[in-house]
């Protein structure tokens, strides 16, 4: 049977207070709330929820993809400021590359507070708008090249608000779909919010070239009619649910967990090292060969963004730390061929083995996060255990998001370091595979040894 959907009295309904509901049936309220969400009800999904649900990834999935845009703006802007009149020293660029994912992985836990605070709806609006600041912001700086570093760093670090979307965004989608359905959806929203990187780094270098030569205010400025749109889409068809509802008790659930800090750990990197490489590779590919145009800088954030739904799925057939340990294998392997492309100064090389190495960070990234709910759920005794044990993981999925985008502020700043120190980036380049091979070992005694605690359960 069809479950109706009843449009409460204004007068009577207050949008901060649940109105009564009858089982099964939704009522909406002033301010596009619903009261009554229930996507486990198969009646209600089937007949109401479905569309409702999916209306809202699309929408959300659009105003993530434009705060990924955001935040990864600086890294396309930065290979471009010289070009503007700007003279910076290879520390400074990569310090204005790594300061917003810095920011942005700080904002990711307070904007997973925010949907459940102000609802879905609402917060995608006002996050939304929030990313006017940055894009003007940078418009106005980038027009004067006397403009000092530290307003520049200043700029940078308010782009790392397009970063906190991403955690709203998979929060609020996670409370519109069933638990049969919410891997699928979740995959799609990040897949979606990770190709706005891949699509700022296609448009920038073409926007910004004019009559007049390289205006890098473009890049700031295409920003402004998007995000007007997106805040006017949301107000007008997403919904908040009065349901959705935030246990912070899970963030302490999940910190006394010791596979918290072991999936964090190992989430740094893989979302790190996509996050990370996704930010230096324009700049890289500029200062490592300085003939070729950056016209494929977009690719490797793209056959990554592409590749994190695939490494769920490979996930869900295989177990999520095989998968892993595949991922760190083949993204250790592209490491160490990418060192041996620079000294062969082989652009070909070095773009191909870039390439393998970001397929390899995407399916890592769909991987550990399929891990989580299986770590977590293993050795439950009863229903209360397992209640208690959903609480932690969904805790833990926050907190190793939070700590692994961290590690795409360790990526460019590793390089900056080696750069001073050395001259190049090749010695960063075997520090992280060496790093890959620790992660990879720690998940395979872990999760993977017979003798461990987890013994032949697939994770």
């Amino acid at each position: 049977m069809a479950t109706p959907l009843v449009t409460a009295d204004a007068a009577t309904a207050s949008p901060l207070v649940d109105a009564p509901v009858a089982p099964g049936q939704l009522t909406t309220r002033p301010g596009r709330w619903i009261d009554g969400w229930n996507p486990e009800d198969e009646g209600q999904w089937s007949s109401v929820g479905k569309p409702i649900a999916r209306r809202n990834l699309g929408l959300s999935v659009f105003a993530e993809f434009l705060g990924f845009g955001v935040w990864a703006l600086w890294s396309v802007v930065v290979p471009q400021l010289a070009s503007a009149g700007f003279a910076l020293t290879v520390d400074q660029q990569f310090w204005l590359i790594a300061l917003p994912i810095l920011v942005g992985a700080t904002l990711r836990i307070p904007y997973t507070f925010a949907v459940p605070l102000f609802g879905g709806r609402n917060w995608t609006i006002v996050s939304a708008l929030l990313l006017l600041i940055p894009t003007i912001s940078l418009a106005v700086a980038v027009q004067n090249p006397g403009t000092s570093f530290g307003v520049l760093l200043g700029v940078a670090a308010l782009a790392g608000l397009g970063g906190g979307n991403f955690a709203s965004s998979m929060a609020n989608i996670s409370f519109f779909y069933p638990e049969k359905e919410k891997g699928r959806a979740l995959g799609f929203n990040a897949a979606g919010g990770n190709i706005g990187t891949a699509a700022v780094q296609i448009a920038v270098p073409l926007i910004i070239v004019g009559a007049a030569g390289v205006q890098l205010e473009r890049a700031g400025l295409m920003f402004v009619p998007l995000v007007l749109i997106a805040a006017l889409l949301a107000w007008r068809f997403m919904d908040n649910l009065s349901h959705a509802k935030s246990d912070p008790r899970s963030y302490g659930a999940a910190t006394r967990v010791k596979h918290t800090w072991i999936i964090s750990f190992v989430y740094i990197g893989t979302f790190g090292s996509f996050i990370g490489f996704a930010g230096a590779f324009p700049t890289l590919l500029k200062n490592q060969f300085p003939e070729v145009t950056l016209t494929v800088a977009f690719l490797g954030a793209l056959v990554g963004s592409v590749a994190r739904p695939l490494g769920g799925i490979l996930a869900d057939r295989l177990g999520g730390a095989r998968v892993t340990i595949g991922a760190f294998t083949v993204m250790g392997v592209g490491t160490v061929c990418a060192i041996f492309a620079l000294r062969a100064h082989s652009f070909g090389g070095f773009l191909a083995s870039f390439l393998v190495l970001f397929v390899a960070t995407g399916a890592g990234n769909g991987s550990v996060y399929r891990m989580i709910p299986a770590v977590f759920r293993h050795g439950a005794t009863d229903d209360a255990d397992r209640a208690r044990r959903a609480k932690a993981a969904a805790g833990c999925l926050g907190i190793a998001g939070a700590i692994g985008a961290f590690g795409g502020f360790l990526v460019p700043r590793g390089f900056a370091v080696s750069t001073t120190a050395t001259g190049n980036i090749q010695a960063a380049l075997w520090v992280i595979v060496g790093l890959y091979v620790v992660m990879s070992l720690t998940v395979w005694a872990v999760y993977q040894r017979r003798g461990s605690a987890f013994g032949s359960t697939v994770i």
